[in-house]
């Protein structure tokens, strides 16, 4: 789950001034800065890497601009997403720019959607949901499954059960190991994968 911030001050004056919409924002900087640094390095969709530059990340409207301009400007409708493939053919797009301007029904910086708590991954680094609907948009809409992406997530899922497997009292260690992980300044890509896993091992599911 991704916990808002406070906006930057520059988006709350220009929000103020008259005429002002996304576009004539002129710190958007500011705003990528702010985005990444909340989600601590990490996509809101498929959590691989970002960075607070243009070339490393979108600024991401979870309503989207055409069809909610009046949230064009609410701090708490933006996220940070990755590129998602863009330029690449519809097949190898993923997340905002899979999206585009269709609708989700759940949004990752709204404690209510316990977004993690709907996930659950296969050893071959599945992301899918018990619950249909989000399953669908999971796949259809943010594109989430793709190869590489799967082969991410289950490079991580390899890494923290050999981890679990390898350690001397490894179970004693778990919740040590998610705090590290939950509380670190940049997450690592991909790391929600490795707290999933781990907070089976902390429920007694076996190895």
């Amino acid at each position: 789950m991704i916990t808002k911030g406070a906006e930057p001050n520059s988006l709350t004056q220009h929000r103020a001034q008259a005429h002002s919409n996304y576009d004539n924002y002129a710190h958007k900087d500011a705003l990528r800065t702010a985005l990444v640094g909340e989600q601590r390095g990490i996509c809101c969709y498929c959590t691989g890497r970002i960075g607070a530059v243009s070339t490393e990340m979108k600024i991401e409207h979870w309503q989207c601009q055409a069809n909610y301009p009046q949230q064009q400007l609410a701090y708490g409708n933006l996220l940070g997403a990755c590129l998602g493939g863009e330029g690449k053919s519809p097949a190898e797009q993923h997340c905002d720019t899979r999206k585009a301007n269709r609708d989700l029904n759940w949004n990752p910086a709204t404690p209510a959607h316990v977004i993690e708590s709907r996930l659950r991954y296969r050893a071959d680094g599945t992301v899918e949901s018990a619950d249909g609907d989000f399953n669908t948009q999971l796949n259809d809409v943010l594109g989430l499954n793709l190869n590489y992406l799967k082969n991410s997530r289950k490079a991580v899922l390899d890494s923290v059960l050999n981890w679990w497997r390898s350690t001397p009292n490894a179970r004693q260690r778990v919740q040590q190991q998610i705090d590290h992980r939950m509380n670190a300044a940049e997450h690592q890509p991909f790391s929600p994968v490795a707290v999933w896993f781990l907070r089976q091992k902390l429920g007694g599911a076996a190895a």
